[in-house]
């Protein structure tokens, strides 16, 4: 494990958590009105945009994604591009579906459920497509037991698994009779999402860096 990747992984990390700051206060510059819970999907739109963008430009940078002897032409490239976009509004569907299984509305608030998926890809498949591509069988190994090759495989089974957790533990105080406004579906389950995923985007560069004697990467 090389110094120069932690230190790449500390700016990525840095650039997503500002990523996700700047969708929270910037638009209540521009906009009237604009916050998390009385304009909340409006502010799902965004932030889901905005990590999605700061995530292509910084694995772009890094060059997370290269895999050498192949082809770069634009053929290939056309081809990635599509199929990364298949791949993440299959996994928008298919959070989709199993936020409805988990007892969200089916139809009454369809729009809701299906931005929150779009969250939850974005923070989770989004980054799986930056960091190891198309390629659905090298998700299942990196999340697999010892199955991360890289640091950077280690970060996405961190930031995954914070995120689908805080978007459980979101759900708790849904059905308490509090009568607050950040009760409505699914406010809170956004925010247990994305506090998931912000305070993993710390402890994943900074576990790893605690651990990094320990941690053994081999080429597959």
């Amino acid at each position: 494990m090389k110094d120069v990747e932690l230190r790449g992984m500390f700016s990525a990390h840095t650039i997503l958590i500002l990523s996700v700051l700047f969708a929270t206060f910037a638009p209540s510059l521009f906009l009237d009105d604009f916050s998390i819970i009385g304009t909340h999907l409006l502010w799902l739109c965004i932030c889901s945009a905005t990590v999605a963008a700061a995530s292509i430009i910084v694995h772009s940078l890094l060059e997370t994604n290269a895999v050498p002897n192949k082809k770069n032409s634009f053929s290939h490239k056309l081809s990635k591009t599509m199929k990364s976009c298949l791949l993440f509004l299959t996994s928008c569907l298919m959070f989709h579906g199993i936020i409805v299984l988990y007892g969200a509305p089916l139809l009454v608030s369809f729009k809701e459920t299906f931005l929150f998926a779009v969250l939850l890809s974005t923070f989770t498949t989004f980054r799986c497509l930056c960091v190891r591509g198309p390629n659905v069988q090298a998700w299942i190994r990196v999340f697999s037991k010892n199955g991360a090759l890289s640091i950077w495989d280690t970060s996405l089974q961190i930031t995954t698994i914070s995120t689908l957790f805080g978007a459980w533990l979101g759900a708790f105080p849904i059905p308490l009779d509090w009568d607050r406004p950040w009760q409505v579906w699914p406010i809170s389950c956004t925010l247990g999402a994305t506090l998931g995923f912000t305070v993993s985007l710390v402890v994943a560069p900074l576990w790893i860096y605690w651990n990094r004697k320990h941690l053994t990467y081999k080429c597959r």
